[in-house]
């Protein structure tokens, strides 16, 4: 088996990578120093980190056939590396923190502990896709649409219907076993039944009382499987019109409440408004910053507390409006859901991209481990010991991160091995499951055999999560600095190794940059003012957060046109 971290290249001082300056570097800057390749020293100082771990978590995670061992492993109090086999009755000391009788690490292993066997496991069946749609009084706006050769009138929530109703055919088809629910929201909020499940609509100071919402999704029964409720859905759909305000915050809450009753599940949220119910309004950011920031942390815990309970929220507004995604995007970054400006022409197959897109692990959480001579970047317990909190896992997910050579402790000698520890603590089918990747590479300060070695793929991956993570909070000149610093090894490295497909691939990569690097104020609500914290426009969020989560896959899409 092929162990992770994939790609590794530990540079310890005098070849450690550079500081990033305070201000940030012209995208064009040429790297530095800029010597013929002839010309190039083996131990000249290289810019930018090509320090960079590469985690495919929706393959490690979504691998069968790994034989779990039941309990927990033998782990060191001090840092909580795993030591050995949970079998083990002696450890004499921790390679990685250096406590006890320094014996080194075990050795290069996977493996993969059981923390809580459970009688039955959950299965994919036992999650929930709910839709969330909104049917205030601006859906009922029409467009022209040319339909079996005659122009009609065509509204939004008549396209909302079609693409619910596919989805809703299509899963019957050949999904019938998922479990498929309907919430809905203007000036009130109705969570529909089925057959003999009645609806309950709530309104007025019910929308404003988050106790009582979470008490009436609580209580609500959990749609049947859709083989016992296609056609009622179906009827549901079909009945819906439009009219009155836009209650989207204590629609998202109710949703994400009842998903919570099966971790593993859905929320899709589809919207062409500002939700302007009090809570979480935020039609009225203009005037009233107070309840700005009402909803700015109303919808952030709404987020957090979906992660923690292992659902996924994703939000889709119709191309034309303004919903805020800056801050509705908030429960789809911190879930792993996507943020989309759809055409309604175009919204079946977003519901079909984000259904498709397989949920293999919740409460997931990376932790990486290095000796003290090297020292984590941006992470939490940022020093030789990193954690990612990454919540929900999909099939496609990839996390990459920075570490380098400590400047305050004497760095690992070249030619040496130093050990990395990976420890991935997840639940799947209501399972707790720790995986544990050992793994050791060589340390180097021969600047040519990395720059021939090095993966761009992993490198420009990383750019793009790195920038777009602070992008995303309005730190732009921060974001430019981090992809400028990381362009000069890109450029590097292409110059090395006059690969026509290299070239290829950067430049591919600087287009995908250009909107932090060139194109700030097509992302930014006011482009008058530049300082280090700017408001987002919709297409500015929904393009940064799908930036930030990235993987090698969507790069690759976007690259070629016959993706």
């Amino acid at each position: 088996m092929h162990l992770t971290p994939e790609y590794v290249m530990v540079l310890p001082s005098p070849v450690s990578p550079v500081s990033p300056v305070s201000s940030p570097a012209s995208p064009q800057t040429p790297p530095s120093p800029n010597l013929p390749l002839s010309m190039a020293k083996d131990k000249e100082t290289l810019p930018g980190n090509p320090n960079v771990v590469l985690i495919s978590l929706g393959k490690l995670l979504s691998q069968e056939g790994v034989q779990p061992t039941d309990g927990e492993p033998v782990s060191c109090s001090q840092c909580g590396s795993v030591l050995g086999s949970w079998q083990e009755k002696e450890v004499r000391g921790c390679y990685f923190c250096g406590c006890g009788e320094l014996t080194g690490a075990s050795g290069q292993n996977d493996e993969l502990f059981l923390l809580n066997p459970v009688e039955q496991p959950l299965s994919a069946a036992d999650s929930l896709l709910l839709f969330c749609i909104d049917v205030s009084g601006s859906m009922s706006i029409t467009s022209k649409v040319l339909e079996a050769g005659q122009k009609i009138h065509k509204s939004r929530l008549q396209y909302v219907q079609d693409a619910l109703l596919e989805c809703v055919q299509k899963l019957s088809d050949h999904q019938p076993e998922v479990r498929v629910g309907l919430i809905t929201f203007s000036y009130q909020v109705t969570m529909h039944g089925c057959d003999h499940l009645q609806s309950f609509k709530l309104s007025d100071a019910e929308l404003n009382d988050s106790g009582l919402l979470q008490a009436a999704a609580a209580a609500f029964p959990l749609p049947p499987p859709l083989s016992q409720t296609s056609e009622s859905l179906q009827r549901q759909i079909l009945g819906l019109s439009a009219n009155g305000a836009t209650a989207l915050g204590p629609a998202a809450l109710l949703a994400i409440t009842v998903a919570s009753r099966r971790p593993g599940s859905k929320v899709i949220i589809c919207t062409d408004g500002k939700a302007n119910a009090k809570l979480g309004n935020l039609e009225e950011e203009d005037n009233d910053a107070h309840t700005l920031l009402s909803s700015t942390i109303f919808y952030q815990e709404l987020g957090e507390h979906a992660a923690n309970q292992g659902v996924t929220v994703s939000v889709l507004s119709i191309k034309g409006t303004d919903c805020r995604l800056d801050e509705l995007g908030r429960m789809a970054d911190r879930t792993g859901g996507k943020v989309v400006i759809a055409s309604p022409n175009k919204l079946h197959s977003e519901f079909e991209e984000i259904i498709q897109n397989r949920t293999v692990a919740t409460h997931c959480a990376v932790t990486l481990l290095l000796p003290k001579s090297l020292r984590m970047k941006g992470e939490r317990e940022a020093a030789h010991k990193g954690t990612r909190e990454v919540g929900n896992v999909n099939t496609d997910t990839e996390v990459t991160i920075q570490f380098a050579a400590d400047d305050e402790v004497a760095p690992p000698a070249p030619g040496s091995r130093v050990f990395m520890q990976l420890q991935i603590r997840y639940k799947k089918d209501g399972r707790d499951l720790l995986r544990v990747i050992t793994a050791q590479r060589e340390v180097t300060d021969d600047s040519a055999a990395v720059l021939s070695s090095l993966s761009l793929a992993v490198i420009q991956l990383n750019a793009f999560q790195a920038s777009a993570s602070l992008a995303v909070r309005g730190r732009f000149l921060d974001a430019r600095t981090e992809a400028a610093v990381q362009q000069q090894l890109i450029e590097r490295a292409v110059q090395h190794n006059q690969s026509a497909e290299d070239e290829q691939t950067y430049e591919e990569w600087l287009r995908t940059m250009e909107p932090i690097n060139k194109s700030t104020h097509n992302l930014i609500r006011r482009s008058d003012v530049i300082s280090d914290y700017e408001s987002l426009t919709d297409a500015g969020a929904a393009l940064l957060i799908t930036m930030k989560h990235y993987n090698r896959k969507s790069i690759l899409r976007r690259g070629d046109p016959r993706l």
